[in-house]
């Protein structure tokens, strides 16, 4: 899957993977990108962006820090993944998994 996805193919395709991780991880390569380049990225509207970010901030995955104009998002990498069935995993495995796998990828 490329770095960039349209609305209409994420639409048609499912994935592995919840919009909350895919913002997790798009957040974990570019800790200060503009809401929109996130909403891009994983093929969803900004609001739903605004939306994951709020969830995200609430669990304390996330904490976000005004730099000038721009927002600098910082993860807690420690915390376990919520669902039961993964909650053995951190937050940290998830990342460096799909960074692992990006980077063969490439």
């Amino acid at each position: 899957m490329s770095a960039s996805v349209n609305a209409h193919d994420a639409a048609r395709d499912w994935t592995f993977l919840s919009n909350h991780a895919h913002v997790l991880l798009a957040l974990a390569t570019d800790p200060d990108p503009l809401l929109r380049e996130i909403a891009d990225r994983v093929g969803i509207t900004e609001r739903a962006v605004q939306n994951i970010l709020a969830d995200l901030e609430e669990e304390g995955l996330v904490k976000r820090e005004r730099v000038g104009r721009r927002n600098h998002y910082l993860l807690d990498l420690d915390q376990p993944l919520r669902h039961p069935l993964e909650a053995h995993r951190s937050v940290r495995q998830l990342v460096e998994f799909a960074s692992a796998a990006r980077r063969r990828a490439r």
